[in-house]
């Protein structure tokens, strides 16, 4: 198969994954935010997220299991893509403000179907990608999944403000239902034989044992969790803040929907770009680095005050969006790297997950950070986590995979 189609395909299977989550993290707390939600309140609705931080428990069998004559990983992903758009329409017709129990509990079964498909996408993209294309396939990877993220949190927004709740979730069925034609059309190829000719891992305990017990695994596990949290930590609240300070939301959807779109597209491939010419560990330090000094340099905001909401915001907003694309495909392919043949969906979730766990777990206490220290010693904190962090890259690598792994 042609690196472009890979390319494409891989583009549209992340962007449909973006769409739901995209709302949840970046478009939920704003209208939390103005249905009068507490800060604490919206940061512990991160927990929502929880089947993120878990799905390494069922990834094992996503790895084993499939349906007859539709393909290893393109059975989950057609199975549970039609399914969201089923889980969209329904959530159209609820009333936020009178069944925000009924609605968290839509999210969170939202949230497992994507988590579970994000097992099967994994798995596919670390079969399909040769290891000199896995810097150019995470940068679209990562640019695939940042515009539905832009979509379902900031274009939405605008939709949501214009036209309501109805639409805005009907809305993002449709584009599910377009985003689900690649894979559609898609023919999976038969998995590769293993240099012992036998199957993969049976038991969930095999599958999962397979990866923690390879040397140097719990450090590089570690750093992964460090790497994102403190940007998450300060991500949470970053809306809340310029709902705070004024910022109306079809503002707010303009400024990430147009600045986020643009730059986080950007950096994304810039960054993939990057790390196929200069490698994945010299690009995660780099990156970490400017990740860190953008998310801390939103401690500025609020003593700026309404003069922060014009140009500096997305001038800022660019630079976080960029330093963040490139910082997150360099992650994602080192972690590739740590892949094996046949267990890469299993291989790949758990670090993911470790990823979720570190990222929710900070997202979930970033409400009640903010209102103990403010929202600039919040982001102050942030930054300084995150820099921290990059110092850990230098302490551990991801574990080498099986010798029936290429060495990227």
């Amino acid at each position: 198969m042609r690196t472009s189609t890979k390319l494409g395909l891989l583009g549209a299977l992340y962007l449909s994954q973006g769409l739901p989550y995209g709302f949840f993290t970046q478009a939920l707390p704003a209208l939390l935010r103005t249905m009068g939600l507490s800060l604490p309140d919206i940061g512990l609705a991160s927990l929502l997220a929880l089947p993120w931080a878990l799905k390494f428990l069922w990834a094992p069998w996503v790895d084993r299991w499939q349906l007859p004559g539709l393909g290893r990983r393109r059975s989950w992903i057609l199975a549970i893509q039609m399914l969201t758009v089923l889980a969209m329409l329904g959530l159209g017709v609820v009333r936020p403000e009178s069944q925000i129990s009924l609605l968290m509990a839509a999210f969170l079964l939202t949230n497992l179907l994507a988590a579970t498909q994000d097992i099967a996408t994994d798995g596919l993209a670390v079969e399909l990608l040769s290891p000199s294309e896995r810097g150019i396939g995470n940068g679209v990877q990562v640019a695939g999944y940042r515009v539905g993220m832009i979509l379902g949190g900031g274009a939405l927004l605008v939709v949501f403000d214009k036209l309501g709740w109805q639409a805005t979730f009907w809305g993002m069925a449709l584009m599910l239902a377009v985003a689900a034609v690649p894979i559609g059309l898609f023919r999976e190829p038969p998995p590769a034989p293993t240099s012992a000719g036998g199957p993969a891992p049976q038991s969930w305990r095999g599958a999962l044992g397979g990866f923690v017990s390879r040397p140097g695994a719990w450090a590089w596990l570690g750093v992964v969790m460090a790497y994102k949290a403190g940007e998450s930590l300060g991500g949470a609240m970053l809306k809340p803040m310029l709902v705070d300070l004024g910022l109306g939301l079809t503002e707010l959807g303009a400024l990430t929907g147009t600045a986020g779109f643009t730059a986080g597209l950007v950096g994304a491939l810039l960054g993939g770009a990057a790390v196929t010419r200069f490698g994945a560990g010299r690009s995660l330090v780099v990156f970490g680095v400017l990740q860190s000094l953008t998310v801390a340099a939103y401690a500025v905001v609020p003593p700026l005050g309404v003069a922060a909401l014009g140009l500096p915001i997305y001038v800022l907003t660019v630079l976080e969006h960029l330093c963040g694309g490139m910082a997150t495909a360099a992650l994602f392919t080192r972690m590739m790297d740590a892949c094996a043949a046949e267990t890469e969906g299993t291989d790949y979730t758990v670090q993911a997950s470790a990823v979720v766990i570190a990222t929710g777990g900070a997202a979930t206490l970033s409400g009640f950070v903010a209102e103990n220290l403010g929202y600039s010693g919040h982001f102050l904190l942030s930054g300084l986590l995150s820099l921290a962090a990059v110092g850990l890259i230098a302490l551990a690598k991801p574990p080498n995979a099986p010798s029936s792994q290429p060495a990227a």
